[in-house]
């Protein structure tokens, strides 16, 4: 990851920095919301490179539980910190997206890519 330049660091860090306290997103989001070039796991390679001035664990997985794993010692640093900033995690180590997760506004982001945070409706049996 390190190959990268500066500048495809930079946009997610940027992005990062604006998760305001107690909230996250997702490292898919983020590279959905950046667009080309970016995947869950590219942004996941950056946040293990940020920098002091960037929250890393206001970003978690797809499932709202941490992911950090053996990276960091020790292993529940990020969920701790979180919970400082008053995010909930139930007994599987798991957020509930629905209350935590961050929309950032003024993003150019399509119906499309907004909808991909949003519960899909309620289907009926043998209809879709």
């Amino acid at each position: 990851m390190t190959d990268k330049p500066a500048g495809y660091r930079e946009k997610v860090y940027r992005l990062v920095r604006r998760i305001p306290r107690g909230r996250v997103m997702t490292y898919g989001q983020i590279a959905e919301l950046l667009g080309d070039g970016y995947t869950p796991r590219t942004v996941g390679f950056v946040m293990h490179n940020s920098d002091n001035k960037t929250p890393w664990h206001r970003v978690i997985n797809a499932q709202g539980g941490c992911s950090t794993g053996p990276i960091l010692l020790p292993h529940d640093k990020q969920q701790r910190m979180l919970e400082a900033e008053g995010v909930k995690f139930n007994k599987k180590g798991r957020c509930d997206l629905e209350t935590y997760l961050f929309i950032p506004r003024n993003l150019s982001v399509s119906p499309l890519k907004t909808s991909l945070f949003q519960k899909p409706a309620q289907t009926r049996k043998g209809k879709a």
